[in-house]
């Protein structure tokens, strides 16, 4: 019997691969879930991700590529010449949190669980450090230089791990506050009953 020609079999086997860690975790990304999740045999996932971590790397990517999009059109909203010309950075980066650690949570803790696993999976770690890179490239125009830039990255990446970890949401005045230490001028609003 032929082989059917299906030149997106590949992208199909991603996206399945990222449902499969959206639900289930690392522990649960097998070739064999995937291939029932893409709806393909099991030797289609083998033949392209041939071994080790290769399923979980091509995860990881599409996983940064999705957030790093997703930063990308933040950004631009914020340095868009037409923004509310009354909203200081805090409230922005706020808006923001809220949407890592509300609509968007499970993006954030599954972003998150892929780098941690890092620590115990060497090949995720160029990847890892890649979307840090890109972070702090796309920061910089709001942050002056790189090296504030990277200092943004890491308080924002230091927010959302302990707000993730210990339930705990900081208040906006906090974030504000905080983010104003970093970035003196940026202006804060104060919320009610604080001004």
């Amino acid at each position: 019997m032929a082989r059917r020609y299906d030149p997106e079999r590949r992208e199909r086997i991603v996206a399945a691969a990222v449902r499969v860690l959206e639900h289930r975790g690392i522990g649960g990304l097998t070739h064999r879930a995937v291939a029932a999740e893409a709806q393909v045999p099991l030797g289609s996932t083998t033949y392209h991700f041939d071994g080790g971590d290769a399923l979980l790397v091509a995860a990881l990517e599409r996983v940064n590529a999705d957030w790093l999009g997703a930063l990308e059109r933040w950004i631009t909203e914020v340095a868009a010449p037409a923004r509310d010309a009354g909203a200081p950075l805090g409230d922005h980066v706020v808006a923001l949190l809220d949407d890592w650690l509300g609509p968007r949570r499970a993006a954030t803790e599954l972003l998150y669980e892929l780098y941690f696993a890092g620590l115990q999976r060497p090949a995720l770690r160029p990847l890892a450090a890649h979307c840090l890179d890109e972070m702090v490239r796309l920061v910089e125009p709001l942050a002056g230089d790189p090296a504030t830039a990277r200092a943004a990255i890491a308080l924002l990446d230091g927010m959302v791990i302990q707000q993730l970890l210990s339930g705990r949401r900081q208040s906006p005045d906090e974030v504000r506050a905080t983010l104003g230490r970093l970035f003196p001028g940026t202006g804060s609003r104060p919320g009610p009953g604080t001004g």
